[in-house]
Formats: structure tokens, sequence, C-alpha cells
């Protein structure tokens, strides 16, 4: 762990990051990105998302690790290359999609998409601590949002792309699930479900795979859970309440007495 990067251990976002736990998180994090017609189609269709998608997940992870962990001139240099690659990155839709009809023009570094999926990373991360791990106070989560208003800024956002309270992001947050620009596409539908819900794993372990999915089902917003198409077996209220229940297990009587070695990444 790097001791002159962009955080330090008293970070919120390195607090938050280094419980193992958060790897809860993606799978949440890459549907909620993906339930953006345009972002879906800037950011996570191109590149070789459809043909490599567990390695793309891959290096995203490396990528926000670099940064939260990393040092400054390594975040500098890993986040400079996937600004690079999100300038070349553009085209149009090819079927409209909810509010966006064919021909709308995206590009991957649109402001508007990058905040969505800057979103969806925080979003994601502090629900998941929240539930698996403790509470987290106010305070604490504007820290956080500070934090990872530093990590928009180093993918190219500036300060006024982004809400500069945690107000603003609730504000925020309303605005975008009551909305109407977010839409679950077909491909998202078919593709991002199939990424995230079916990885390649051995069948020994399938039932952690059927947890973790379980799991990620019931993280999600209703609205977007239903624009997937989830199968509402068991009833959403009551899917909501076993992983609550499970939440509350994990936080109050297994982390802790696991060994920080253990729960950790660093």
């Amino acid at each position: 762990m790097s001791t002159d990067g962009y955080f330090t251990d008293a970070s919120m976002l390195r607090r938050v990051n280094r419980e193992r736990v958060l790897a809860l998180a993606g799978p949440r994090a890459l549907l909620m990105q993906a339930a953006h017609p345009l972002a879906v189609a800037g950011l996570l269709a191109h590149s070789t998302a459809l043909d490599e998608p567990y390695e793309r997940l891959a290096r995203t992870a490396k990528v926000l690790g670099t940064i939260g962990f990393g040092s400054r001139e390594d975040a500098d240099r890993v986040t400079a290359h996937v600004r690079a690659m999100h300038r070349r990155v553009r085209g149009a839709l090819p079927q409209g999609v909810g509010r966006y009809p064919a021909g709308t023009p995206y590009r991957a570094d649109d402001p508007e998409l990058l905040l969505w999926v800057l979103f969806s990373l925080m979003d994601s991360a502090a629900l998941v601590y929240r539930r698996y791990v403790c509470d987290l106070s106010r305070r604490e989560e504007e820290a956080l949002w500070r934090d990872y208003r530093l990590v928009g800024r180093l993918f190219g956002l500036r300060d006024h792309d982004m809400p500069a309270t945690l107000a603003g992001l609730d504000a925020y947050r309303r605005s975008m699930l009551e909305g109407d620009r977010l839409h679950v596409s077909p491909w998202a539908r078919e593709r991002a479900r199939k990424i995230v819900l079916d990885p390649p794993v051995p069948w020994v372990a399938r039932p952690l795979r059927d947890t973790v999915n379980f799991i990620t089902i019931g993280l999600l917003p209703d609205r977007i859970r239903d624009e997937y198409g989830f199968a509402p077996v068991p009833p959403p209220a009551v899917r909501k309440a076993f992983v609550a229940a499970g939440a509350t297990y994990v936080k109050r009587a297994v982390l802790p007495f696991v060994p920080g070695r253990l729960r950790l990444v660093a």
C-alpha cells in the first residue's frame, strides 16, 4: 500500500474499499451503470467487453485499486490511459432505447455518463459497507463522496460536473432513479446480466456464485431490478429481508472475529 498516493489510510475511500466484502459492490455497480443506455453503449459495450468481459472487469478493478492504494505517479499513469481510451470512443445508438431515439450520439468522455459511472461505484460501495461492515455517519459519507470526487477528477470530470455535497448527490440519485434517463436496453438485459450473474466458475463454486447473485439482485434499486426482469420469486420484500438479515449477521457475528489479514485487502 503506497504512502505517497492520493489517499491515505485515514481516507474514507481506503477505509471502505480495503474491506474484502466490498467485492459484492462490483456486480451491483456494473448493473447500475448498464442501466443507462448511453453509458452502456459508450463505456461498456465497446472495447473488449463483449468478448472478454471478465478480463475487462479485472482491469477496471486494477485501475481503481491503483487510484485508491497506489502512488500518485501510478494513479496518474493509469487514469491518463483510461482518459485517452475514452476520447476515442464515440458513436450513435443503432436502436432507440427509452427516451433516446436511434441515432442519439454518445461519447465515452461525456461528463453525464462519467458521473453516472462514478455515482454507481460510490453508491454501491457505501451500500455494501453499511450493510456488511458498519454504519456510516453523515459526516463519514460526506468524506467518502469527497474522495470519490477526486477519483472523478482523475477520470476527467470537473468540479462543476459533480454534486458538491452529499445533499446534492442525494438529489442526483433521486433524479436518476425517478426520471427518464435510465432504461435497461435489450443488450444490457441479456449481456450485462450474463456477465454479472453467470461468470465461468467451476461447479463447486456455483453455490457461492448463486449466493452472490441473490445479494446483488437484492441490493439493486427496485426500478432497476424490475427493468432487468429478475425473477419475482422470492417476492422483493422477502428477498430484501433475507439480504438484510444476512448482512446483519455478517456485520455483527462474523466480521468482528475475522483477522485483519483475511478481512482487509492490505
